[in-house]
């Protein structure tokens, strides 16, 4: 009772509180080494800083921007310049802020997300509480986390491999030239189990299922997002044949996109860039363990500050992928850990988070 009494008291604070500073500011993003895909190679990602502060009690969130997101800093600092600070002054009202955000503009997920993850540490922060633990969730529950190694040469993926050691989950990138040779020499050097992440990199279900019997002794534990994320008739006929399980991630954004796709997946890979924050991300994870999907939960290249908010979920996924922080050099915040190769939540109040002295 009394901590109902409690909680209670906050809330009515909350609806009370009104001196808001909202600041945001870009803050770019450098990968230790460069993310190679068969189009593209990069060394950066675009980000923008977000800072809610609510009678001295600051939140923080963050966007991060990959190029197939199709946001930029420049677009999601002009939507963050629309919103009324005043309109975050009850920060507790996650279901009327997020309408809000949606009157402003359409879409514009990452810069919704930063907001929401902002919110969502200030909270917390405000109750006193890390977010798994108002979720009513066992962090001992998480999941141990992959670690991602894309294509390179064999020097850097010698390096890369060294350095993936503490990890007992490798991903790596197929539908790309080379894709197998990849996976054959990572099988020279480690039999730790793997996640394979297509990107829609499969033209045919045929060639799918091909591919994926080909992996199917190699211990791999899931194929993520094999075809085109509007082929869901392919991905039907390829569920029902494949020996192993099949992931959304394109094809999934919101909620909204879930149902649908409980006839041609196993599971669904939740992102708060894609979902536009924790608050539907929640709400993802729940309808999908309802209708019977398995949930991962994974990540853009980000801070701590993301991927620390993203694992609060941790405890309610079968897999997840949370090393965006680990694979850039220039992280402005402490968090979560991975420790022995597992998510471990901090027993910190809102998302988890430090600031690092710059």
């Amino acid at each position: 009772m009394k901590k109902i009494l409690l909680l209670m008291s906050l809330l009515m604070t909350a609806a009370t509180l009104q001196a808001v500073t909202f600041k945001y500011y870009p803050y770019e993003l450098k990968l230790r080494h460069a993310f190679n895909l068969a189009s593209m190679s990069r060394t950066t990602t675009p980000g923008v800083q977000v800072g809610i502060t609510v009678d001295s009690v600051t939140g923080y969130g963050e966007a991060s921007m990959p190029p197939y997101l199709g946001e930029s800093v420049e677009s999601v600092t002009a939507f963050l310049s629309k919103i009324d600070p005043e309109r975050l002054s009850d920060p507790f009202a996650f279901e009327q802020i997020n309408a809000y955000m949606d009157s402003i503009a359409p879409g514009n997920r990452a810069a919704k997300a930063a907001v929401d993850i902002a919110l969502h540490d200030l909270t917390g922060k405000l109750m006193g509480q890390p977010w798994h633990r108002i979720y009513g969730l066992d962090a001992s529950l998480a999941p141990c986390t992959s670690y991602t190694i894309s294509i390179d040469t064999p020097e850097e993926l010698a390096k890369k491999l060294a350095e993936s050691e503490p990890y007992k989950i490798i991903k790596v990138k197929m539908g790309v030239p080379g894709d197998r040779e990849l996976i054959e020499t990572i099988r020279r050097h480690t039999d730790r189990p793997l996640c394979v992440d297509v990107n829609q990199g499969w033209s045919t279900p045929q060639e799918a299922l091909e591919n994926i019997l080909w992996l199917e002794d190699k211990n791999v534990l899931f194929v993520e997002q094999p075809l085109a994320k509007g082929d869901m008739e392919g991905h039907a006929w390829l569920k029902e044949r494949s020996p192993l399980p099949i992931i959304a991630d394109e094809a999934v954004q919101t909620s909204a996109d879930i149902p649908a796709l409980a006839r041609s997946y196993d599971g669904i890979n939740i992102k708060l860039m894609k979902s536009g924050g924790l608050h539907e991300a929640y709400k993802m994870a729940v309808l999908a363990r309802a209708l019977g999907l398995k949930v991962m939960i994974g990540c853009m290249t980000e801070t701590s500050c993301a991927v620390s908010a993203a694992a609060q979920l941790a405890p309610l996924a079968n897999w997840v992928d949370l090393d965006g922080n680990l694979l850039i050099a220039n992280d402005l915040f402490t968090g979560m850990q991975i420790i022995d190769g597992k998510v471990t939540l901090p027993d910190t109040p809102g998302i988890g988070i430090t600031p690092r002295r710059q």
